[in-house]
C-alpha cells in the first residue's frame, strides 16, 4: 500500500512527504483495546495517510507505540481531529505554497536530452561532469573521451572526478577504461593515483603493466618500475618487445646501467625477441642518462642496424648535458647528415615571437594562473621572487649566464635569469596557496639549465614539492633534488 508520510512535531510544524513508503499494518489482536481512556490526553505525533481503492481513506495516528485508526469522514470520533485551516495557525501544513519542504515537490529529474558525447567533443568537460553529477549516465565512449581529454596536469582535478564516476558506473571493471585512467594519471604527473587504480583492478592485460612501468619511468621513479617488472615475471606473465621498451626506460630513469644490459640480453637470449631500433635507443638512454656518453657512442657504432636520426639526436643531448663538446659536435654531424633540419637547432635557438612567448601555467586548488615572459613583473609575486632569490644565493645558487643569449652585461644577464616565467609562477604559487601543498607548473618550452638548478634549491628552501612539466617530461623537485636526475 503506497503511502505518504508526514510528521507533526509539538514545537512547530514540519511536513516530510516528498517520498513514498510501503507500509503494512498487522491485524490487531481482539483482546487489545486501542481506545484510550477518557482521562488520557492524546496528542498525535505521527500521521499516516493511506489511500485505498475500495475503502475510504483511513488516517492512522501513532502515539506511545499504539496506533489509533478511524474514518476520516467521521466527525464524532473524538480522537480523529481535523487540522485547523486558519491561514495564521502555526500548525497548518499545506497552506504555504512556498514552504521549503512542500509535500508535493518531486525530486529533480536529470535532463534526458543531454548529449554527453557532444559536450566532450566540444571540450566542455566540466559541463559534462556537472550533468553526470545530476544523474545523466555516461556510456563507454563518453568515459573514453573524458579520460583522453583530462591527460594534462591542469585537468587533474577533473580527471579525479571522472575516476569517481567510473567507479560508480557499470564500466568500473572495464580493463581498457582503467588502462586509460592509469595513462591519464601518468600524464598528469600523479603516479600514486595511477598505482591505486592499477592495484584496484581485478583484471589486467599486458598493457596495464606497460603503462604503469612507463608511468614510473616518466615520473623519475624507475626503481619502482623495475620492482613492478619483477612482480610481473613472478606472476608468470610473458613479456613482449613493448615490455622491454618500458623496462629500459625504467633502467634509464633509475640509472641502473648493469641491470639495463641484463634485461637487454635476456630479451634476446631468454625470450627470443629480436631488438628493434626502439630497444637500441633505450640502451643509449641507459648509458647517456648515467653520464657514460663515450660508451654510448661505442654502443651506437657496434649496432647491427643503421642508427637513425633519433639515435644521434639522443647522443647530442646527452653530450650537451654532460659537457662533452667534442662528442656533441661529432654526433651532430651524423644527425645533420640524416636530417638537415636539425642543424644548429640546439646551439642557437632563436627567441620566440612575442605572440607565442614562453607560457607558464600554475595549477592551484581552484584556479589556474597564466604567466607570460613578456609581461611586466609587478606586485607581490615580484617581491616574493626577490626575497627568494636572496635566500637562494645564501644556499649556494650561482646564476649560469650561458643560457642568456642576448649581448648584455653580466648583471643584466643575471636579472634576466631571475625573472624567467617559471620562477615567477612558483613565486605566485607560494603566496597564493596553503603552505606545504605541491605546486604544478606547466611550461610550453623546455626548462633551461639555470632554472632547473634554481628550482632544485627553491624546493629545499620552501619545503614543498614543485612539479614542473616542460615540453620534454615531468620534473618532480623535492628536498633539493629532481626526479629527472639532472637529465631533461
Amino acid at each position: 500500500m503506497a503511502s505518504s508520510l508526514m510528521s507533526i512535531h509539538s514545537a512547530g510544524n514540519s511536513a516530510l512527504s516528498s517520498f513514498h513508503l510501503n507500509i503494512r499494518f498487522p491485524p490487531h489482536p481482539s483482546h487489545l483495546s486501542l481506545k484510550p481512556t477518557t482521562n488520557q490526553s492524546f496528542n498525535p505525533l505521527c500521521t499516516f495517510v493511506a489511500p485505498n481503492n475500495t475503502n475510504p481513506a483511513r488516517v492512522y495516528r501513532r502515539h506511545g507505540g499504539l496506533a489509533q485508526r478511524g474514518n476520516t469522514n467521521s466527525s464524532n470520533d473524538p480522537q480523529v481531529k481535523t487540522p485547523p485551516t486558519h491561514k495564521n495557525n502555526k500548525n497548518q501544513i499545506h497552506s504555504n505554497k512556498n514552504e521549503k519542504c512542500h509535500p508535493h515537490v518531486t525530486p529533480n529529474v536529470p535532463p534526458s536530452s543531454v548529449d554527453l558525447l557532444s559536450l566532450c567533443q566540444e571540450g566542455k568537460i566540466k559541463e559534462a561532469l556537472d550533468y553526470m553529477s545530476q544523474g545523466v549516465a555516461a556510456d563507454y565512449h563518453t568515459f573514453e573521451l573524458l579520460l583522453n581529454s583530462c591527460g594534462s596536469p591542469k585537468f587533474l582535478q577533473l580527471g579525479k572526478r571522472v575516476n569517481e564516476f567510473l567507479i560508480r558506473s557499470p564500466h568500473t571493471g572495464n580493463v581498457e577504461l582503467n588502462n586509460k585512467l592509469i595513462e591519464m594519471y601518468d600524464k598528469c604527473g600523479s603516479v600514486r593515483d595511477a598505482r591505486r587504480v592499477f592495484d584496484r583492478m581485478r583484471d589486467r592485460n599486458i598493457s596495464s603493466w606497460h603503462l604503469m612501468i612507463n608511468g614510473y619511468a616518466n615520473n623519475g621513479q624507475g626503481d619502482n618500475g623495475l620492482l613492478l617488472f619483477k612482480k610481473m615475471r613472478k606472476l608468470g606473465l610473458q613479456p613482449s618487445g613493448e615490455t622491454f621498451v618500458a623496462v629500459l626506460s625504467a633502467c634509464a630513469s633509475a640509472e641502473a646501467v648493469e641491470e639495463g644490459f641484463l634485461h637487454f640480453e635476456s630479451m634476446k637470449n631468454e625470450y627470443g625477441i629480436v631488438p628493434g631500433i626502439e630497444h637500441y635507443l633505450g640502451v643509449v638512454g641507459v648509458l647517456g642518462k648515467a653520464g657514460h656518453v663515450n660508451e654510448a657512442m661505442e654502443f651506437i657504432e657496434s649496432m647491427p642496424i643503421e642508427p637513425t636520426a633519433e639515435i644521434w639526436e639522443a647522443l647530442v643531448n646527452f653530450a650537451q648535458i654532460h659537457g662533452d663538446i667534442e662528442l656533441e659536435d661529432r654526433a651532430e654531424e651524423f644527425l645533420v647528415a640524416l636530417d638537415p633540419s636539425k642543424a644548429m637547432a640546439n646551439k642557437l635557438p632563436t627567441p620566440p615571437p612575442k605572440r607565442h612567448s614562453a607560457i607558464n601555467m600554475l595549477e592551484g586548488k581552484y584556479k589556474i594562473g597564466e604567466f607570460r615572459s613578456t609581461n611586466p613583473y609587478k606586485g607581490d609575486a615580484y617581491e616574493k621572487l626577490k626575497g627568494l632569490n636572496g635566500q637562494m644565493r645564501e644556499a649556494g645558487y650561482v646564476p649560469d649566464t650561458r643560457y642568456v643569449l642576448h649581448d648584455i652585461d653580466q648583471e643584466a644577464k643575471e636579472q634576466a635569469l631571475m625573472y624567467h616565467s617559471e620562477r615567477l609562477a612558483i613565486a605566485y604559487g607560494l603566496i597564493s596557496t596553503p603552505a606545504r601543498t605541491p605546486l604544478r607548473i606547466i611550461k610550453n618550452l623546455r626548462i633551461c639549465g639555470d632554472c632547473h638548478n634554481a628550482i632544485k634549491i627553491m624546493s629545499k628552501i620552501v619545503g614543498r614539492e614543485l612539479i614542473v612539466r616542460d615540453n620534454k617530461r615531468f620534473h618532480h623537485f623535492r628536498d633539493g633534488e629532481c626526479s629527472c636526475r639532472d637529465y631533461w
